[in-house]
C-alpha cells in the first residue's frame, strides 16, 4: 500500500490522474459571481500535488499528456469537420488572418521584452510557449535547441540543461497563459456590453441565411408559360435547387412526380434554400399565406416522417441514386444533419446518421425506412476503426518533417496539429470517400473531455516539481513576460476582431482559443456560455496558429544560437 500511496509506479500514477481529474472537475462546478475555470483546476491541483513530490512516472505522463491532447484535437476535428470548409468560405480567411496578426503580435512581444530586459532569447521561447500554451512549440523549441547545441560541440549534458531550462520558464508561464486570456475573454464580453442570447441568434440566423439551409415555401401556380407543363419539363435541370414536396388542387393533396401536369391556380409545397427563393417565385408564383398543417390534414392517406439513415452501406451515396420516389412513391423533402436542415437535393451526399424528412403513403414510407435502415438505437455503437486509424495517420502526418529554405531544422506539426487536420479532412471527406465516421454527440463529448483531463492533468503533475523553485530564482519575472506575451496579442486582436472586422462574440472565442491554441479556454468558453458555435471557430485557425507558433518557436532559438 506504502508503494501505491507514495512510490511512483503505474498503480500511483493513475491513482493521481483519477484523484487529480475528479478533484479537479467537482471544483470546477463551483462557480465565484457566475465565473468558473472549469477543468482547469485540474492543472492548478496537478501543479499543487506535484510540488509536494506527487509526480507518478515520467513516462506515464509523457504518454497521458500526449495521448489525452490526440484525443481532445481529433474529437474536435470529427465534430467540425462536415461543416468547416463551409466555415472557411464564410469568413475562414479572415479568421485565419487575424489569428496570424494574434501570432504575430505574440513574437513582437517577446522579442521586445528580450531587447529591453536583456533576458535569454532562448529562456524568453520557453516563457512564449507557456504564455500561448502550446506544448508542441515548446517541444520543437526544444528539440531544435538541443540538436543545434550538440551540432555546435555541446554535450549531451549541457543541451539537456539548456532543454530543462526552457521547461521551466514554460511551467511557470502555463498557468498565466490560461487565466489571462480566459480574464481577457470575460473581460471583452464585458467591455463590450454582450447580449449571450443576441449573439446565439445572430449566428443562428446566419446559418440560416447558408446556402443548404431549407426553408418551405407556399406558392401558387401564377406563371402562364408552365400551364399545361409536366413537372420535370418546367423543373429541366434545376432539380437540384428546390423539391416539389406536394401539389394542391381543389383542396385534395397528391404526391407530385415527373409527369403531373401543373395548372394555373394549383398550389405547390416547395422546399428550397435560401439563394434560390426568388427562383422559385419566378418559376411558379408568389408565395400564398399557408401553414404546414395544411397540407397533411386534409389528406389522411399521406403522412410525413423522419427516418435515420443507420446503414452503414448507404454513406457516400447520392440522395439520387436511392430513386426513392420512382420506386416508392415517396418524396424526401429535408435532410437533417447535425441539427441543420438541408435541401434534399439530388446529389446530395448521405452520412450515417443523417434523417431525411419522407412525405408519401403509409406503404411506401414503410419501404424507406427499410431501405435506410431507420435503427436509431444501432447509431449508438460507435465506430472505432476511422478514429484510431485517423490518428495513426494523423500521427504520422504531424512527424513529417517540413523543411524551409535557409532553415537548418524541419518544422513538424507535431501531434496535436496532424490529428487535428486529418480529423477535419475525414470528418468531411469520409462520406464522399465511403467512411463511417459518425459518432454520437455524447461519445463525442466523453472522447473530448477525457482527452483534456488527461492533458491538463498530465502537465499539471510534469510542472509542479519546478514550478516553486524557478520562482525563486529569479523566474518570477517570468510570470510578469508571459502575462505581458499573453494580455497584450490576446487583447489587441480582440479589439481588432471585434471593432474592425465585426465578429461575433462567439467567434471570438474560437478565434481566441484556436489562435493560442488553448484547448482549456475552448473548454471554458464551451462550458461558461452554453454553445459549441466556438469549437468551429477554433478549429478554423487552429491548424495554421499551430504550425506558425511551432515554426516561431524554433526560429526564435536559431536566432538566438546565431
Amino acid at each position: 500500500m506504502k508503494e501505491l500511496f507514495l512510490g511512483t509506479g503505474i498503480a500511483h500514477t493513475i491513482l493521481l490522474f483519477a484523484v487529480v481529474i475528479a478533484s479537479g472537475l467537482w471544483l470546477g462546478r463551483f462557480k465565484i459571481k457566475g465565473i468558473s475555470i472549469g477543468t482547469t483546476w485540474i492543472l492548478f491541483l496537478g501543479i499543487l500535488l506535484s510540488h509536494f513530490g506527487f509526480r507518478g512516472d515520467p513516462l506515464v505522463l509523457a504518454f497521458m499528456k500526449d495521448f489525452g491532447l490526440i484525443l481532445f484535437v481529433f474529437s474536435i476535428g470529427l465534430q467540425v469537420g462536415p461543416g468547416f470548409f463551409q466555415s472557411f468560405r464564410k469568413g475562414g480567411v479572415t479568421m485565419n488572418l487575424i489569428a496570424a496578426m494574434l501570432v504575430l503580435l505574440a513574437v513582437l512581444t517577446t522579442l521586445t521584452i528580450h531587447w529591453i530586459t536583456g533576458e535569454s532569447l532562448v529562456t524568453m521561447v520557453g516563457v512564449m510557449s507557456g504564455a500561448v500554451t502550446n506544448t508542441p512549440g515548446l517541444g520543437a523549441a526544444q528539440q531544435t535547441l538541443s540538436d543545434t547545441m550538440i551540432a555546435s560541440g555541446e554535450t549531451r549534458a549541457a543541451a539537456s540543461a539548456a532543454s530543462s531550462g526552457l521547461a521551466s520558464a514554460y511551467a511557470v508561464a502555463y498557468p498565466i497563459g490560461v487565466l489571462g486570456v480566459i480574464f481577457l475573454v470575460i473581460l471583452l464580453k464585458s467591455l463590450f456590453k454582450i447580449d449571450l442570447d443576441q449573439e446565439k441568434s445572430s449566428l443562428e440566423q446566419q446559418e440560416k441565411g447558408s446556402q443548404d439551409y431549407a426553408r418551405r415555401m407556399h406558392c401558387e401556380v401564377e406563371n402562364p408559360a408552365i400551364f399545361g407543363k409536366a413537372l420535370s419539363d418546367v423543373i429541366g435541370d434545376m432539380g437540384d435547387r428546390f423539391v416539389v414536396s406536394r401539389v394542391m388542387r381543389d383542396g385534395k393533396i397528391s404526391i407530385p412526380g415527373p409527369d403531373t401536369i401543373l395548372q394555373k391556380g394549383d398550389k405547390v409545397l416547395v422546399v428550397t434554400s435560401a439563394s434560390h427563393i426568388d427562383t422559385v417565385r419566378i418559376i411558379f408564383g408568389e408565395e400564398v399565406p399557408m401553414h404546414l398543417s395544411d397540407w397533411v390534414e386534409k389528406d389522411e392517406h399521406i403522412v410525413t416522417r423522419r427516418l435515420s439513415i443507420t446503414r452503414s452501406g448507404l454513406t457516400g451515396k447520392h440522395l439520387r441514386e436511392l430513386h426513392i420516389r420512382a420506386k416508392y412513391g415517396v418524396t424526401v423533402t429535408r435532410v437533417l444533419r447535425a441539427g441543420v436542415e438541408l435541401v434534399a437535393r439530388p446529389d446530395l451526399i448521405l452520412q450515417m446518421g443523417d434523417n431525411i424528412l419522407v412525405v408519401g403513403p403509409e406503404e411506401g414510407i414503410a419501404h424507406v425506412a427499410s431501405l435506410v435502415g431507420n435503427k436509431p438505437e444501432t447509431l449508438s455503437h460507435p465506430n472505432l476503426v476511422p478514429i484510431f486509424f485517423g490518428i495513426a495517420i494523423g500521427v504520422i502526418f504531424g512527424s513529417l518533417p517540413i523543411r524551409f529554405p535557409g532553415i537548418p531544422q524541419p518544422v513538424k506539426l507535431g501531434l496535436a496539429g496532424g490529428p487535428l487536420i486529418i480529423a477535419i479532412l475525414l470528418g468531411h471527406f469520409g462520406p464522399k470517400w465511403k467512411i463511417t465516421t459518425y459518432t454520437t454527440q455524447s461519445a463525442n463529448m466523453m472522447l473530448r473531455e477525457i482527452g483534456i483531463s488527461f492533458f491538463l492533468a498530465a502537465v499539471g503533475l510534469g510542472a509542479g516539481e519546478t514550478f516553486v523553485s524557478s520562482l525563486m530564482n529569479g523566474g518570477y519575472w517570468w510570470i510578469l513576460y508571459g502575462a505581458l506575451i499573453t494580455l497584450i496579442p490576446v487583447f489587441v486582436t480582440g479589439l481588432v476582431a471585434r471593432l474592425a472586422f465585426k465578429l461575433n462574440f462567439y467567434q471570438i472565442c474560437g478565434l481566441l482559443s484556436g489562435g493560442t491554441t488553448d484547448p482549456a479556454v475552448l473548454a471554458f468558453a464551451q462550458g461558461a456560455y452554453g454553445t459549441d458555435y466556438t469549437s468551429i471557430n477554433y478549429a478554423t485557425v487552429y491548424p495554421l496558429s499551430m504550425f506558425l507558433r511551432v515554426l516561431a518557436a524554433q526560429l526564435l532559438v536559431l536566432f538566438a544560437l546565431t
